[in-house]
């Protein structure tokens, strides 16, 4: 069994005990079950897309009028942005004041103008990682398609060239190595929303994996 499969079966596992964590959230801005740090853990599929600048491409397709595939040149003449926000990770840690870099998700998503029908997104990795939203978590105005984060462009351990990040989200629905966004009409579970792990992900109401207290 490779290193991968032993990853996916040990936090499968968690989404099956619901196991929590002894953790420190008297700060007041740290989601409950959560702890501090102040470096930027890796995690991931293990794997690693090696996905240069100049071979990267966003794909948007599905229920949209206007199908695209944006090269680095088309995303990095669209307007930037600086975003502040906390990172929360499922696996019990919170990083505060992360300063990102790169596109707003709603400018994005508005080029290719979606359908009224289409409500729900597939984020697609580069690693076959897939997360699903409601489109409407996109459009929120702290999330972003990040190429850089303090200042610096993103590592290949933490996604880059680009990555989602969603602030209201726990981590694993901020995907990596992004690769196309496709919009429907219906919900989808993702990679770990097929695996136990709860469909929403909102921190502060601790809705780490399907079938807790606070999954309704």
């Amino acid at each position: 069994m490779d290193i991968r499969h032993k990853f996916i079966q040990a936090k499968s596992a968690l989404s099956v005990q619901g196991e929590q964590a002894s953790c420190d959230s008297s700060s007041g801005r740290i989601p409950p079950g959560q702890n501090q740090v102040e470096n930027f853990p890796v995690l991931d599929l293990g794997t690693h897309p090696d996905i240069s600048p100049q071979t990267w491409t966003l794909r948007l397709f599905g229920l949209v009028d206007r199908e695209l595939d944006l090269s680095w040149s088309d995303f990095q003449a669209l307007p930037q942005k600086n975003q502040l926000a906390d990172f929360h990770c499922v696996t019990h840690w919170t990083q505060l004041d992360m300063e990102w870099q790169g596109v707003s998700a709603a400018s994005v998503i508005a080029l290719a103008h979606a359908r009224p029908e289409a409500r729900f997104l597939t984020l697609h990795g580069y690693d076959d990682y897939t997360v699903n939203l409601p489109v409407a978590a996109l459009l929120d105005d702290d999330v972003i398609l990040a190429h850089s984060v303090f200042g610096r462009a993103l590592s290949r351990e933490h996604g880059g060239p680009v990555r989602l990040v969603v602030p209201k989200r726990y981590g694993w629905k901020s995907v990596k190595w992004l690769k196309a966004i496709e919009f429907h009409a219906t919900d989808r579970p993702g990679f770990w929303e097929s695996r136990g792990y709860h469909n929403e992900g909102d921190p502060w109401r601790e809705e780490r994996f399907s079938g807790m207290p606070n999954d309704e």
